[in-house]
């Protein structure tokens, strides 16, 4: 029997990968499985999805832009036509289960493949739910999710425990230590801090930065710093100076090896970053972003910090707490195991197999 299931959304590698890792474990399990994907018109799942083999349909949808209320008077016009653009695409393809990872593209597939009366699941990657997945949430057949407390958004009855999927790269990696600090040009008898804000970086993680990159140097700690785009050239300048302690990178490909190295993580706190920290176990400082919709960052990280499973830096008090913070955890090795424990136990490698088995059910 062969399974045809869709799989809608998108926008940001923290919707993307995850989205992936679900198509992946459904391979596995059932190599026979027709996957298709709905992404929006211009995002970075149009480019992702086809790179990792799977074919792509996109809708011309956008987001609420907060910022300018102006740039949404076509919203309602995107909303309707891909609302049209989402029927065709499921009369066509004629799915048996359609999944939402959240982004752009989920809210309209959803609505129509419900309405159609195609069973419908979604993966609520964070600790605070979209008002899309909450509308969504009262006519999905299971709601998949990361974090306790969920009931608040969706009807108890449907929630599935399942964690957010990993990138099999960095779930199943085997990369020693040493070899990991080899990848960066650093050396294994010193402590090393990790610092990624997200594929574009983060402002106030770099600029926070900055100023205690003498600090690093004088307590010969090293750094292995993702700056995003915007801000490489800046730290690289910045950085010179102390040479063999501070290592800039625009992009990390090998994430992988990157945590491996790393014997404390400075992150923001979206879904994707949280499922990866508590499966390499590595204790961290989050510093959430706070624009994020709902906040769900701050939630996201405090649902850790309750748990004694992770600290926390408000982003506006960056530049006073930092260095205080950091180099206080990296000289307190009780908290540093404490940390590292309590992280471990909220790490879920097989979640992408757990969610793809529970979309299997929906299969009649």
């Amino acid at each position: 029997m062969q399974r045809k299931v869709i799989i809608a959304g998108g926008g940001t590698g923290g919707h993307i990968f995850p989205a992936i890792a679900i198509a992946n474990a459904l391979k596995k399990i059932h190599p026979d499985t027709e996957i298709l994907f709905v992404g929006a018109k211009g995002k970075m799942e149009m480019e992702k999805v086809p790179q990792a083999g799977y074919p792509i349909e996109g809708l011309e949808i956008a987001g609420l832009n907060r910022s300018n209320i102006f740039k949404n008077i076509l919203l309602p016009f995107k909303l309707w036509k891909s609302l049209r653009q989402s029927k065709k695409i499921l009369r066509t393809f004629q799915p048996d289960v359609a999944i939402g990872v959240g982004g752009y593209a989920s809210f309209p597939i959803l609505n129509r493949a419900q309405k159609s009366g195609i069973p419908t699941l979604i993966q609520e990657q964070n600790s605070f739910a979209g008002k899309a997945n909450m509308i969504l949430g009262k006519k999905a057949a299971k709601i998949c999710v990361a974090y306790d407390g969920m009931e608040k958004f969706f009807p108890a009855s449907k929630l599935v425990m399942t964690g957010n999927p990993v990138r099999s790269s960095i779930s199943q990696s085997v990369i020693p230590k040493p070899e990991a600090l080899q990848q960066f040009g650093l050396r294994t008898d010193r402590q090393t801090v990790f610092a990624v804000g997200g594929s574009l970086g983060a402002k106030s993680i770099n600029e926070g930065l900055t100023p205690l990159l003498s600090s690093f140097a004088e307590k010969n700690i090293q750094l292995i710093w993702q700056t995003g785009k915007p801000y490489y050239e800046t730290a690289l300048a910045a950085a010179a100076p102390y040479g063999e302690h501070i290592k800039v990178y625009e992009f990390i490909n090998t994430m992988d090896a990157a945590y491996k190295a790393a014997d404390v993580v400075l992150s923001r706190a979206g879904a994707l970053a949280i499922a990866e920290l508590c499966v390499v176990k590595k204790p961290v400082i989050f510093i959430p972003y706070p624009y994020a919709a709902e906040d769900h960052q701050t939630s996201n990280a405090m649902n850790l910090v309750n748990k004694q499973a992770g600290l926390i830096i408000r982003d506006s008090e960056v530049g006073a707490q930092l260095g205080n913070t950091l180099f206080s955890l990296l000289q307190n090795k009780a908290l540093m195991e404490q940390l590292e424990n309590n992280i471990a136990k909220l790490g879920n490698p097989n979640a992408d197999e757990t969610i793809a088995r529970e979309v299997l059910t929906l299969i009649k």
